[in-house]
């Protein structure tokens, strides 16, 4: 039983799952949109909420942090230059789910997340 247990699995055991985040997250910010299954925009979602509020302190520690999460440092680069002045008198949700459908293969619903 998974009494008690957080998070999704989205059918894939941890370091896949883990990469699939991470990978989807850089995407989330270097383009600022992307389209993909609800399940998997709802499981990232506080993950770049918390990369933007991370980057927002301009520190080495803060530096340091995000690129050991990401596997680049181009998004590092992006949330520092970019956003964190973007969102700096922004107190949170810097991302937004917009559902757009379902897929045709197997019905999955589709959405694309964005930065506000």
């Amino acid at each position: 039983m998974r009494h008690r247990k957080k998070g999704t699995i989205l059918g894939r055991e941890k370091a896949p799952r883990e990469a699939l985040l991470r990978n989807l997250a850089a995407s989330i910010i270097l383009h600022e949109k992307v389209k993909t299954t609800e399940a998997k925009a709802k499981a990232v979602k506080p993950l770049v909420e918390k990369a933007i509020t991370s980057g927002k302190s301009q520190t080495l520690a803060s530096r340091r942090k995000l690129l050991s999460f990401f596997y680049t440092d181009h998004a590092v680069n992006k949330i520092f230059d970019v956003l964190a002045a973007r969102y700096e008198n922004r107190p949170g949700g810097y991302t937004r789910i917009i559902k757009l459908g379902h897929r045709k293969n197997d019905g999955a619903d589709i959405v694309q997340i964005e930065l506000v």
